[in-house]
């Protein structure tokens, strides 16, 4: 009798990612052509991120900035949530920073100040996002 084990045939198998179809409706999360962008702050002011928007690709979404290091990622999930519901409504991306205005925040976070800025590109936000 031999005590030699063979492989688990299993464990030799490839492994492939399939994408299913699926998930919450995101907008895209990268577009080349100028982004609105709203700051938004902790309960001290202290920018946490960008929820950011571009009509023109359907894009989207939320840039936390490198400074507030877990907080603007921690914080600025309500953020990137309130977004996909925007989307799962069928708003448009700018018609969803409408709504995060007027959702305005709690002490934990907010929009400040309550007017969208305008930018270049995503990079310049992603830049922006980074540098400060």
């Amino acid at each position: 009798m031999s005590r030699e084990q063979r492989p688990n045939p299993r464990l030799n198998e490839d492994l492939l990612f399939q994408e299913k179809p699926g998930g919450p409706p995101l907008y895209n999360p990268n577009t080349d052509k100028p982004v609105r962008y709203l700051t938004i702050v902790d309960g001290g002011g202290r920018v946490l991120g960008y929820a950011w928007a571009n009509d023109a690709d359907d894009a989207g979404g939320y840039t936390a900035r490198a400074a507030a290091g877990d907080d603007g990622h921690n914080k600025g999930g309500r953020w990137a949530r309130k977004l996909r519901e925007a989307k799962a409504a069928g708003l448009p991306p700018t018609e969803a920073l409408r709504q995060l205005i007027a959702f305005g925040g709690d002490e934990l976070s907010r929009v400040e100040p309550a007017v969208p800025a305008e930018l270049p590109s995503l990079a310049a936000l992603k830049e922006l996002a980074a540098s400060s």
